[in-house]
């Protein structure tokens, strides 16, 4: 299908400039006028090139580049048409992916899609509640307002990952990095040592016995040990596929003291996030909970979320049903109260969420504060241990040989 470049002028006198895909020069001058735009130059442009949308349907653009991408777009719309912000991002993009993503978005958006349904093209890469605040606010007509609130709401959500995934990678890693030192000491030190004490025919003390078993133990059964622990990985993986069982393991971890209250605030606090990010965006509010409850990774939550909108279908109110749900925190449940009954639901959410997120991250700062040194702690008692089974055998022979 032919293109055409045109130059408009708009309602507010300003001069707007892009490219349509049209099947002849009558028809790009009506899609103009339709715009509401005064047409002042049509020519012919170049052939659309936009890639088919099979190529790149099952394309992610995962979290931190969608929230970029949001953010330069809410940036671009406001001084640009839409389609000449979307060239833009896609000629200024230096990954070959997310390059395909934006052409194939802004293939649809000159070919006279909407932007919603021009992302819809590409499948997996924008979210199906992405999609839905992208239409709502361009049905509203807010649409740079929404891309605003979308990429507030991204980094923020991006944020908290980067915060959970440093607090559990350092702690992570120093318990593997502890691992593989006792199993090195078991199975490359003990038995050495071990084989000089057999040759001198004493009576061993019940630690270095204990020490030797667990060293045998390890030598002689360690594949099966290992088999073990790889095959109940990939059957714990296998369950998590499963809805009963991944429910049940997300209630055990949200039931468990201090981390099940941490991860049930986090979740929540995105949830208030999403949701007053969708409130604002015009979604009415059972649309909104049936799309905010797609974001959240916990199934428990989940299901509370599904709960809750029927129970908003049936005319209860947001924070009647949160506290029917019996998930939420209560700070979350009375804030939403106070702003269903204030008229001032969406701040109210915001500031939730904010003081959720807040109180996540001082305890996850403390918690990892006092992880680390439990860590180290519990390596040095365990290696001091193993150091203590050798030379126990060894001060006996020195106290025999003395008398």
């Amino acid at each position: 299908m032919p293109t055409y470049d045109y130059v408009a002028i708009d309602q507010n006198g300003r001069t707007r400039s892009g490219r349509l895909a049209s099947s002849d020069q009558g028809a790009a001058r009506t899609s103009v006028e339709r715009r509401g735009l005064v047409l002042t130059s049509l020519t012919a442009g170049a052939a659309v090139n936009a890639r088919p949308a099979s190529s790149v349907r099952d394309t992610k653009l995962g979290g931190k580049p969608l929230a970029l991408v949001t953010r330069q777009l809410a940036t671009l719309v406001t001084v640009a048409p839409l389609e000449e912000a979307l060239r833009t991002l896609a000629e200024q993009t230096e990954t070959p992916r997310i390059r395909r993503i934006l052409e194939n978005t802004h293939g649809g958006v000159v070919e006279g899609l909407r932007l919603s349904d021009a992302m819809a093209r590409s499948g997996a890469a924008f979210p199906l509640t992405y999609r839905a605040m992208v239409s709502a606010g361009e049905t509203s007509g807010a649409l740079p307002a929404i891309l605003e609130r979308l990429a507030d709401l991204l980094e923020k959500q991006q944020d908290v990952r980067s915060r959970v995934t440093a607090a559990l990678v350092y702690p992570l890693v120093l318990a593997c990095v502890a691992t593989l030192v006792m199993i090195a000491l078991m199975t490359f030190v003990v038995p050495k040592v071990v084989d000089q004490f057999n040759t001198s025919g004493q009576t061993l003390p019940g630690l270095t016995l204990g020490v030797i078993f667990i060293s045998n133990l390890m030598l002689n059964w360690g594949w099966l040990i290992a088999s073990f622990i790889v095959a109940g990985a990939f059957a714990f993986s296998w369950g998590m596929g499963r809805s009963g069982f991944r429910l049940a393991v997300d209630r055990t971890i949200l039931g468990l003291p201090v981390i099940g209250r941490l991860l049930r605030d986090v979740e929540a606090a995105g949830l208030a996030r999403s949701l007053a990010t969708m409130i604002s965006s015009g979604l009415p509010i059972l649309e909104a909970l049936q799309l905010a409850g797609r974001t959240t990774r916990n199934s428990v939550i989940r299901a509370a979320t599904a709960r809750m909108a029927i129970a908003v279908s049936e005319g209860a109110g947001l924070s009647t049903a949160m506290r029917r749900s019996d998930v939420f925190p209560p700070l979350l449940v009375y804030l939403a109260a106070n702003g269903e009954n204030s008229g001032k639901l969406e701040p109210m959410l915001d500031r939730a969420a904010d003081y959720l997120e807040r109180e996540f991250r001082t305890a996850t700062s403390i918690a990892l504060s006092l992880l680390e040194p439990a860590i180290i702690v519990i390596m040095g008692g365990v290696v001091c241990l193993v150091i203590l089974s050798i030379l126990l055998p060894i001060l006996q022979i020195n106290t025999l040989a003395a008398a």
